[in-house]
């Protein structure tokens, strides 16, 4: 039996690093606090004290925000359902554009000369903001969910095309190579040796952006695209913090249940 300090000296070294292994570590952290400390004014962090020396003004707004006004609590629900609609239409646009525009992108799936330009309009939709898209449509078709449904559509088909397209890239070549090996074409060995692997990780990603989606629609509302976000505008522009707090309540449980049954879902795809 070995002794004590036998033991000890047949256990490796723990792992160490030298101080240039270390230097570009600590050069990103580096830069990150420097960058938070060149932003703390801009930013106003200063102001932080203002929560408590203005707390009697939170006190007055929250009370009035605790007594949420459900008068109209039909309105809310059928505008919320509105909503939803608004982002499962545009979730479903976006996954029909990401597919074909994910494979485009994957590295491995697509040459060169389609797989960057791809990537660079994808890179597009997903900077532009929602609201920017959205004012666009309102212009070209006029106010209602059309408009909301096609920019949250553009937006999150530039967000699932990247995150498909790397979910591609990610995949196993070897049923890939299998496929090919039985003479299959190119558009064969995607639909039958990528494919398979990635459906249900896009599934899931699909979901998610369902999820992230319902609330976006109702920030959409806020410049005319439809749904319950348009209440919310008008609650908030006139003071009526009661109905502001039912309409939030409305908003919190939709998104709950979205959120759970997606989590539903994916529990039984991965």
């Amino acid at each position: 039996m070995l002794s004590k300090e036998a033991s000890l000296a047949a256990v490796p070294p723990a792992p160490s690093q030298t101080l240039a292994q270390r230097a570009p570590d600590l050069l990103v952290w580096g830069a990150v606090i420097v960058l938070l400390m060149i932003s703390f004014g801009p930013v106003e962090i200063n102001r932080l004290p203002m929560l408590f020396s203005n707390s009697e003004n939170m006190r007055s707004f929250g009370k009035e925000f605790l007594s949420p006004d459900f008068t109209h609590w039909r309105l809310y629900v059928a505008q919320m359902w509105l909503t939803v609609q608004i982002a499962l239409w545009g979730t479903g646009l976006a996954v029909i554009l990401a597919v074909p525009f994910g494979l485009a992108c994957a590295r491995n799936i697509s040459p060169p000369w389609i797989q960057q330009p791809m990537r660079m309009l994808m890179n597009l939709l997903r900077s532009v903001p929602d609201l920017v898209i959205g004012t666009l449509f309102i212009v070209a078709v006029g106010l209602g969910p059309f408009a909301g449904v096609m920019a949250l559509a553009l937006n999150t088909g530039g967000v699932l095309a990247k995150l498909f397209s790397e979910a591609v890239e990610a995949i196993d070549k070897g049923p890939v190579e299998g496929v090919r090996a039985t003479g299959a074409t190119h558009l064969q060995e995607v639909v039958w040796g990528v494919i398979p692997q990635v459906a249900p990780l896009w599934t899931s990603y699909a979901l998610y952006r369902f999820e992230s989606n319902a609330r976006s629609a109702t920030v959409l509302g806020l410049i005319g695209a439809g749904g319950i976000g348009q209440l919310l505008f008008d609650a908030l522009n006139g003071f009526n913090y009661a109905q502001v707090s039912a309409i939030a309540v409305v908003i919190v449980v939709a998104v709950s249940l979205i959120d759970f049954l997606s989590q539903a879902m994916r529990s039984r795809l991965l």
